[in-house]
């Protein structure tokens, strides 16, 4: 997973091959984001000389502690191609501002 910081955003980028839109949870919980899934497969193959079946089950869960607080209602998700983005929009407090800074001159001593 990789975790980054825009100057407005806070973006998760998770890679979960082989796993369902359906089998993916994402829930906050104060500054605290969580991912969920579960990664489900059956197999079977059988014909007049022989008979296989596999399944296999898989689950995971992944937390991070965000450094600020977020605006929880404007998170928003998008998975495709087995690639999970999350934006979590930062609240206006948490926003780094830039402050212009007037550097002064020594002054001339007689």
């Amino acid at each position: 997973m990789d975790v980054s910081e825009s100057k407005d955003n806070f973006i998760i980028k998770a890679e979960l091959p082989g796993i369902d839109d359906k089998d993916v949870s994402v829930t906050i919980s104060g500054n605290v984001l969580t991912i969920k899934g579960e990664k489900k497969k059956e197999e079977e193959e059988k014909d007049e000389h022989h008979y296989r079946a596999e399944r296999y089950y898989g689950s995971f869960q992944r937390s991070f502690q965000l450094p600020a607080s977020v605006q929880a209602d404007k998170v928003e998700a998008a998975f495709e191609k087995g690639v999970l983005m999350v934006t979590l929009p930062k609240v206006e407090e948490a926003k780094k501002k830039e402050v212009k800074i007037k550097v002064k001159q020594p002054q001339k001593t007689k």
